[in-house]
């Protein structure tokens, strides 16, 4: 932002100051100076320049009643009646003024709510269901209405807590079957033991651990509900009021968010991939956070005294006192354990192998950098079988985002540093073809999505990007020099977005490489720009820590002209996926940007590539049509798709184990038949930025790659796949990276 504008805000901001009635600051601390500054904000700054009007005013609302209650089960017609008399058009008013004061009226009556919904369910606990009738629930509510009275509340919860009894008694009756089976086993063991000559002395066990407690199915769901009326509680003002301003944000498009102190240090972190800490998971687990695991390498890993399922129950700054944690909120606990660098951190722990419960230690560590290397690029080359026997040597980079260092200068963390040392390592082994694998990649900065580009074309525009005046703005790659020459592909799916799609545009539009995957990217084209509020403030209002705001202030477009909001990416390729029935795409979201075209910018493209992709497309069909692994992933994704439209779920068990009878079943003769074909998995080498380092050993592998997760909403769980599965995708991709003979360069056609 130039100064002339920085200095125009700060006298609207200081005007705004002025605006706010000082018993609201007294209240509401920052909140109400905040939320004005987020309001001119979005209306000056944003790229749809969109007025805060009544309009906004009741999407507003609605956002920020589906906050907390998503499904439509916590609050009542009445309730949301009375929100919308009182402030359906009335919001766009009250965030001019700094009124907050919806943010907790609202939040206050779905505490209330969910309090009486709670008493419910362990009502509905205690009864009786049965589970031969034809009843049915209706899991996602979303767009359904609320229930206008008691009666209605009441059955929607007793056919929800059905579902959930339901659930527990088939996972009990699996639980059951597998205790048995594995106790059958145990028994021909022994006996076939007890029938052979003993080859050493048999080992003394030493006294056998008493059995955890089981959970009654209403204990089970009790404790379930508790928990969730728990973290509400455990909501803070801060809480609430990001989730009100976010819920205006949310208006103006998806990807424009406020953040909290909080959220925009995780979102410097996502891009860094480093934080200073002591390297554990935390997760909360009735009211204590339990340690998941360890980092390897960071202070806790090295210290070894800290272990995983170790509860921790107070923190201590340095030889500061000690203070109590059970029942805080996680974020605050992980906030209070990071740090600056070389600083100390004390922490009482309940060790999960004490004998005595009542035992404590208190565990002192130091503060350092921790590198988050499971985020970062990482490269394998598999040996793929030619036809006339020659074997292709082909490399796959799985990024999984475009992740920059932002302030760490010349020597900050980089994609495109990262990958640029893989490439060489890749081609020192062989590589004569690369596969960049996206599928997981949600974006990132947008000037590492231009530098990594860079790698692979020669100089020339990458994408262009128009603000809200309509000015349009070229990003080039300026250095002629290139990382890899040889064939390439680009492996995108529905999770592949914004940064993502920009890489796989350009490569497409430029000739550069063949783009495989689902039938489409997520369609994010939308550019944003993280504006700290403090610098809006003036410093008497600055240690109210405002945090910041994402906004969307740019979208970009390829070079040939067309945009890929809504849209995405198509690729050249379709390999039929789960990703292909997903809803979780930018076209699925109602604030999402519109699509729209600019003209082409000039460009270099090859041809050599395009003469070749219909002959590449038709070996890869027949592949696989031919290819039992995704005859299956069809099968499935029919049944998904029928599911889906049903809505509806059965409560009735003998359906349900007939159901989940026919799914074990299909997933066993499958499993049966993959052994049976004594299929091998292409032989690979693993090359990470630790082995380049010299921090771990080169490791060959002939395992299966691990199918990345479908990027699906929870109500899509049918998505999961059986472990055993292999990444039938990856494996189609390199057969056709295999068909990619090095190309020449053929005559460039100049747009």
């Amino acid at each position: 932002m130039n100064f002339f504008i920085f200095r125009r805000f700060i006298a609207v901001t200081l005007a705004l100051v002025l605006a706010v009635p000082a018993c609201a600051i007294d209240k509401y601390g920052g909140g109400p100076i905040v939320t004005e500054l987020v309001g001119r904000l979005l209306e000056q700054t944003h790229y749809a320049r969109r007025p805060i009007d009544d309009a906004v005013s009741v999407e507003f609302l609605r956002n920020y009643l589906d906050a907390y209650d998503y499904n439509h089960m916590i609050l009542e017609k009445s309730d949301v009646d009375e929100f919308e008399a009182k402030y359906a058009k009335t919001l766009d008013d009250r965030i001019k003024d700094g009124d907050v004061e919806a943010a907790y009226d609202i939040f206050d009556r779905v505490i209330s709510r969910l309090e009486e919904r709670v008493a419910l369910v362990k009502t509905l606990t205690s009864s009786t269901f049965t589970f031969t009738t034809d009843d049915q629930v209706v899991l996602d509510r979303h767009k359904l209405g609320w229930p206008a009275g008691q009666a209605e509340v009441r059955e929607l919860w007793r056919l929800r807590i059905k579902h959930e009894v339901l659930l527990e008694r088939l996972a009990k009756l699996k639980s059951e079957e597998a205790k048995a089976a594995a106790a059958k086993a145990a028994l021909e063991k022994k006996e076939k033991a007890a029938a052979e000559p003993p080859k050493i002395a048999a080992k003394k066990e030493g006294p056998a651990e008493a059995p955890a407690k089981e959970l009654s199915t209403k204990e089970t769901i009790d404790q379930r509900y508790d928990r969730i009326l728990r973290s509400y509680k455990e909501y803070d003002g801060i809480d609430v009021f990001s989730t009100f301003v976010s819920a205006l944000t949310r208006v103006f498009d998806p990807h424009t968010d406020y953040l909290a102190a909080a959220q925009k240090e995780n979102f410097d972190i996502s891009m860094k991939l480093s934080l200073v800490g002591i390297g554990a998971v935390l997760r909360s687990e009735d009211g204590y956070a339990r340690i998941v695991s360890l980092v390897p390498g960071g202070p806790a890993a090295e210290d070894k005294r800290l272990k995983p399922n170790d509860k921790i129950e107070a923190v201590a700054q340095g030889d500061g006192p000690f203070i109590e944690v059970v029942g805080m909120k996680l974020d605050r606990l992980v906030q209070m354990i990071r740090g600056e660098k070389g600083t100390s951190v004390r922490m009482r722990v309940m060790p999960a192998d004490a004998i005595d419960p009542a035992t404590r230690v208190v565990i002192t560590l130091v503060r350092d950098e921790i590198k988050l290397t499971d985020q970062e690029a990482k490269a394998k080359i598999f040996t793929v079988p030619g036809k006339n026997g020659a074997a292709s040597r082909v490399g796959v980079l799985d990024l999984p985002s475009f992740y920059a260092d932002m302030r760490g200068g010349s020597d900050g963390k980089s994609a495109t540093h990262d990958t640029e040392r893989l490439i060489a390592e890749m081609k020192r082994r062989g590589a004569d073809s690369l596969i960049i694998d996206l599928r997981r990649d949600g974006g990132g900065s947008l000037s590492e999505a231009v530098s990594l580009t860079g790698l692979f074309i020669n100089a020339g525009p990458v994408v262009q990007i128009k603000d809200a005046r309509g000015t349009i703005k070229l990003l080039r790659d300026s250095d002629p020099m290139t990382a890899f020459d040889g064939p390439m592909i680009v492996l995108t799916a529905r999770g592949s977005a914004s940064a993502s799609e920009i890489f796989a545009a350009a490569l497409q539009d430029y000739g550069r490489g063949v783009i495989v995957g689902e039938k489409s990217t997520f369609g994010k084209g939308t550019v944003q720009s993280v504006l700290e509020l403090n610098q809006y403030l003036p410093p008497a209002y600055r240690s109210y820590k405002p945090g910041a705001l994402k906004l969307t202030i740019q979208k970009f477009y390829r070079v040939s002209g067309g945009s890929t909001q809504h849209r995405g990416v198509l690729p050249d390729i379709h390999i039929p996926f789960y990703g292909d029935i997903s809803e979780s795409t930018e076209s699925s979201q109602p604030s999402a940007l519109p699509y729209d075209e600019v003209e082409a910018a000039p460009y270099d493209r090859s041809a050599a590539l395009q003469a070749r992709l219909s002959s590449l497309a038709k070996a890869s069909a027949a592949r696989v049509a031919a290819s039992r692994e995704f005859q299956w992933i069809k099968e499935d994704m029919a049944r998904w798709e029928k599911q889906k439209k049903d809505k509806a779920l059965s409560l009735n068990e003998k359906k349900r184990l007939a159901e989940s009878k026919t799914e074990e079943e299909r997933q066993a003769a499958r499993k049966k038949e993959r052994a049976a074909r004594k299929e091998k998995p292409y032989a690979s080498e693993d090359i990470t930025l630790a082995i380049l380092d010299g921090k771990a050993p080169a490791v060959s592998s002939t395992t299966a790659s691990t199918p990345p997760t479908p990027p699906l909403d929870e109500e899509e769980a049918a998505y999961e796949r059986s472990p055993d599965a292999p990444d039938a995708v990856l494996e189609e991709t390199l057969r056709i990276a295999a068909d990619l003979a090095p190309l020449q360069e053929g005559q460039a056609a100049r747009r």
